[in-house]
């Protein structure tokens, strides 16, 4: 059975996919190009890449599928149907990040942009360590995480939304604990402030 936070999720985007398009992509400071362009610096030519919460696709999930295999995973089926039609060289699936199930070292890449707080955070631990089990040796998580402590539903353009998170230097030590080696941590703020998050870059040992 899904829980609540699942429910909420699921519900909020299916209504507010389109208008949450639009916005995010009218704002120019948004970091996430500069992030995954030097990321992809790190990687393989044609990087098997796996980018959770990938919303309509636009622009990581299509960056991605330029460079290489690339599946994209969201909740919210009005997400999926427009990743499809934006990026239709990306595979994508309407799952929960807590029921995803892929072979060990699948991926070289995985990213989470502005997900993974949309998770209870008492289920970030287990995520990070299955993540971990997907990347390959020489593999890298890039994603956002909060940066702070919260736990509340709270209005999301118009819809309810968990937010739910630790702090970044627990963030950083539940990292560490999956494995991975933690290689850039930075708090940062856009769009006039209005959006802060824990960016992080972490590295399975090859």
């Amino acid at each position: 059975m899904r829980s609540s936070s699942e429910e909420i999720a699921e519900a909020g985007y299916d209504e507010i996919a389109v208008p949450y398009q639009a916005w995010i992509s009218s704002v120019g400071d948004d970091p996430r190009l500069g992030f995954l362009n030097d990321v992809l610096t790190r990687l393989p030519d044609q990087p098997v890449a796996l980018d959770l919460g990938c919303g309509a696709g636009l622009p990581c999930t299509a960056l991605l599928a330029e460079h290489g295999d690339t599946t994209g995973v969201d909740i919210s089926a009005a997400q999926v149907e427009l990743a499809r039609h934006n990026v239709p060289k990306a595979r994508f699936l309407k799952s929960s990040m807590r029921t995803l199930a892929f072979p060990a070292e699948s991926f070289d890449l995985v990213t989470a942009f502005y997900s993974i707080p949309h998770l209870p955070r008492t289920d970030h631990a287990e995520l990070f360590q299955r993540i971990a089990g997907w990347l390959r040796p020489g593999g890298i998580l890039l994603a956002t995480l909060g940066h702070k402590e919260i736990d509340e539903v709270a209005d999301f353009f118009g819809a309810p939304m968990l937010t739910s998170s630790y702090g970044p230097k627990i963030n950083s030590s539940l990292l560490r604990d999956a494995g991975l080696t933690v290689l850039t941590d930075q708090v940062l703020s856009w769009c006039e402030g209005y959006v802060t998050y824990q960016w992080v870059i972490a590295g399975k040992p090859g």
